[in-house]
């Protein structure tokens, strides 16, 4: 195996990008939830066991997607299709760092906070995982999994399940769709060799597609503002809010309206940059208490 493969194999199991993006959001979580001095411990606990809960995640849905990934150009080259690891160290590799970072966290945070990480666990491979190749539903399914870390960030500072988290996760759920949608749209045809079904492969014409994408990220605009009302961040995270949320619906409604690649790939990046300068702004303008 050449240096540079062996090199890629874990950052690529554990899907590392997607990794960092969970603990950003735990983070984010974990911060507007916090009041008084920064328990640091606590916060490297909560981090530390979400991480490991994530790569495990990560690795399990590598092994269990193995077959479908080597019929996908965008996938064949992960270190399971490609041959540069067994599916025996795949499975021993994500159930170890799954239940690691389930006690971790149940030991290092709080038991509210391991539960959600179960239900993230379980309702990833176990639901999201085969719906993917049944219904194309499973993009909205998958949301919700995929928007509890900063709500497990908010349980462990916190240690309830308050409005306030919940808001932080109707945001991470709304966000995804226009996301997840715009992916699907640019890897349609790659999708249909892997035999998964996605919502534009089985809308031809991308009329529900594009509707989706603009009907979830107008959805989004309102509730990205939660955090001002229920006064977690300032006016200045209002303002701010409006306008990334204004310019995220303008990319929508052009992807909408001329349903190509470009489009979709810059309401892709659009994505890419809102979420992390919108939990910037939550985070710079929170209200201290």
């Amino acid at each position: 195996m050449p240096e540079k493969a062996r090199a890629s194999v874990l950052p690529e199991l554990f899907k590392a990008r997607l990794t960092m993006l969970v603990l950003l959001t735990t983070l984010v979580g974990f911060y507007l939830a916090h009041r008084g001095p920064m328990n640091w411990l606590l916060l490297c606990n909560t981090l530390l066991g979400t991480g490991l809960l994530a790569c495990g995640a990560a690795a399990l849905n590598q092994y269990l997607e193995r077959d479908f990934d080597a019929l996908m150009e965008r996938t064949a080259a992960r270190p399971l299709p490609a041959g540069l690891i067994q599916p025996q160290t795949v499975v021993v590799l994500g159930g170890v760092a799954s239940v690691a970072g389930l006690l971790w966290l149940a030991f290092g945070a709080n038991l509210l906070t391991a539960v959600l990480g179960a239900v993230t666990l379980i309702s990833y491979l176990f639901i999201y995982t085969p719906l993917k190749r049944k219904t194309e539903l499973n993009t909205i399914i998958g949301a919700v999994p995929g928007a509890l870390p900063p709500l497990m960030g908010w349980t462990a500072a916190r240690g309830d399940l308050s409005i306030e988290g919940w808001a932080l996760f109707a945001i991470l759920f709304f966000w995804q769709l226009p996301h997840f949608l715009a992916i699907a749209w640019m890897y349609r045809e790659d999708y249909a060799r892997g035999g998964f079904v996605m919502l534009p492969l089985v809308d031809r014409d991308g009329a529900r597609t594009g509707r989706s994408a603009v009907s979830h990220t107008l959805g989004l605009l309102p509730v990205s503002l939660s955090p001002f009302i229920f006064q977690v961040s300032g006016l200045l995270y209002l303002f701010g809010a409006l306008a990334l949320g204004a310019t995220f619906l303008w990319f929508a409604i052009r992807f909408a309206r001329e349903l190509d690649r470009l489009s979709a790939r810059r309401l892709f990046f659009a994505s890419i940059l809102y979420l992390p300068l919108l939990m910037g702004l939550m985070v710079f303008d929170k209200i201290q208490r």
